[in-house]
């Protein structure tokens, strides 16, 4: 399996780390995020989406508990802006290099603001998209955070 740039991001910070493969497929009315905690019987609490959005216009990244939702005006607050609403998905996947249900906050094309809903800080690890539909990583929060970056605050529902 070639290594994604958010798998080669790790190793050269040599963060502790592993990948979790799974069959992408999935019926229509089930999210990717819902697909990876459905094939790898993991806490959708524990498992984050990466979705990316416009905060005042700027391309923002958000990741967040797969068991919830975004919420759009906390984000906003949260990346100092005022209004944020979700990028379109030729945007997202022109500024992070990766296609959607693979969105990885780390190894993004272009670094874009982030923030982590601070529930990731609740778990010894989370697991994000590793870059690619059909494999997860997983990873300590902290260093998630570092290494995008981010900041943390209550951005899910």
């Amino acid at each position: 399996m070639a290594a994604t740039p958010a798998v080669r991001i790790l190793e050269r910070a040599n963060v502790a780390h592993s990948l979790h493969p799974y069959d992408p497929e999935h019926p229509a009315e089930q999210g990717h995020g819902e697909a990876a905690v459905a094939a790898l019987g993991a806490d959708p609490r524990q498992v984050f989406k990466t979705l990316v959005t416009r905060v005042d216009g700027v391309l923002t990244v958000a990741v967040v508990p797969v068991s919830g939702t975004l919420d759009l005006k906390a984000l906003a607050a949260a990346a100092g802006g005022r209004k944020a609403v979700m990028a379109e998905p030729a945007d997202a996947e022109r500024a992070t290099g990766y296609v959607l249900g693979g969105i990885s906050p780390l190894g993004q094309k272009k670094a874009l603001p982030t923030v982590v809903d601070a529930t990731a800080l609740e778990f010894g690890t989370v697991l994000v998209s590793a870059g690619k539909r059909g494999l997860q990583l997983e990873l300590p929060p902290a260093d998630l955070v570092r290494l995008t970056r981010a900041r943390t605050a209550a951005i899910g529902r």
